[in-house]
């Protein structure tokens, strides 16, 4: 204990109270560091526990799920302190390959607009940050965990308030206007990735968060690369590997409604290259069979059976159920919606496309007698 006499001889004698400070400090951060040493082996502990208990997802299994993106409840320092426990991979990183979009030019729009929206509210005005979101998104396109549409991987989960994959579409941020510029900014860069450009640090990543949360998935993927305050993640196992990543785009492209107000090509129904030679009373018999039940019985033009998938995913829109069939002959499509229309109909389906973006199912057949099919596209006992 040092008394106030003592405390007025050293303030009487300033290199003796510059090193009573100096001490002073000396044992503040000892103290400090003692408490983080305290702390950080439990959080290492707890991060390398919760690693041993997420098994491996190994190619015989499954493909891995995709679980909504819920936080644990923990301050921010401690959230920062338990992903700095967390190590890096020390796996091989290599980067993923250049991406080319294979649609229309509509539907390039419309996947341009949604990465430009996904890149610009989730990194802000920031292009290194902008580069590594729009690499994760382009990564979940091609994986089979993930929907095959750009605007399908963004809005993924969307029509949930807890289901979203990306937060921005469903935590009320859309609402909050950008300038201009800033779209100018987020759109070059969604241009370029969707061009072949590639974000080389994230890897073959398929998730990322910023280091002042911990998502329960956080310890069973592996820790790839930090950018800023984000880190970036991919699977474990043969799943994060570049083999895995072997799906293509559709080069199909979904209306998303949220986008509508500011990118006229997200309307529902609107007019562009797809409605050359296609058959008005699709949109007609579409727009008066939407009820929110996503069940659409459609006629279609038997000139454009390469534009029936833009057709479908254009009708079905964000919807988190769709059901998508057409006929080619106006006189078999059913005049109620229901799954138990007659076999004759049945039989002369033109086209069937299912989304059910909740299970992350998306199939689409075409009527072989009528159309040129490869095998695996052929609606059943069609090939």
């Amino acid at each position: 204990m040092i008394d106030s006499s003592q405390l007025y001889r050293m303030a009487k004698k300033p290199a003796a109270l510059g090193s009573f400070l100096v001490a002073c400090l000396l044992l503040a951060s000892l103290a400090a560091f003692s408490v983080i040493n305290m702390k950080a082996p439990a959080l290492e502990a707890q991060a390398q526990t919760e690693r041993r208990e997420n098994k491996r997802v190994r190619p015989s299994t499954a493909v891995p799920e995709v679980g909504p993106v819920t936080l644990k409840t923990v301050q921010p320092a401690d959230a920062q302190a338990f992903n700095a426990a967390v190590p890096f991979s020390s796996e091989p990183n290599p980067p993923a390959k250049p991406f080319k979009f294979p649609g229309s030019a509509g539907d390039r729009s419309r996947a341009l607009h949604c990465l430009a929206a996904a890149v610009l509210y989730e990194a802000g005005d920031d292009p290194i940050g902008q580069k590594a979101v729009a690499q994760v998104v382009l990564n979940r396109v091609r994986h089979p965990a993930f929907p095959k549409s750009v605007c399908g991987v963004v809005f993924q989960g969307s029509e949930r308030k807890t289901g979203c994959q990306f937060t921005f579409t469903c935590d009320g941020a859309l609402k909050r206007s950008y300038a201009e510029p800033f779209w100018h900014r987020a759109r070059i860069v969604a241009d370029a990735a969707l061009s072949g450009s590639v974000y080389k640090p994230v890897g073959q990543a398929t998730h990322y968060h910023t280091d002042w949360v911990v998502p329960y998935w956080s310890s069973s993927l592996d820790k790839v690369v930090a950018v800023d305050t984000h880190l970036f993640f991919r699977w474990t196992g043969w799943w994060g590997t570049p083999p895995a990543f072997r799906y293509a785009a559709t080069g199909v492209e979904p209306q998303i409604q949220q986008l509508a107000s500011r990118f006229p090509e997200h309307h529902a129904y609107g007019s562009d290259e797809l409605t050359e030679g296609t058959s008005q009373v699709a949109f007609t018999n579409a727009q008066s069979q939407a009820k929110d039940d996503g069940i659409f019985f459609v006629s279609l033009s038997s000139k454009n059976a390469e534009k029936f998938p833009a057709l479908a995913a254009r009708t079905c829109g964000d919807r988190a159920y769709c059901w998508f069939v057409g006929w080619t002959d106006p006189s078999q499509v059913p005049s109620s919606k229901s799954a138990d229309f007659l076999p004759a109909q049945r039989k002369t389906m033109s086209f069937s496309y299912l989304n059910d973006r909740e299970n992350n199912f998306e199939k689409m057949f075409w009527n072989c007698r009528q159309f040129k099919r490869p095998a695996e596209q052929c609606l059943r006992g069609e090939s």
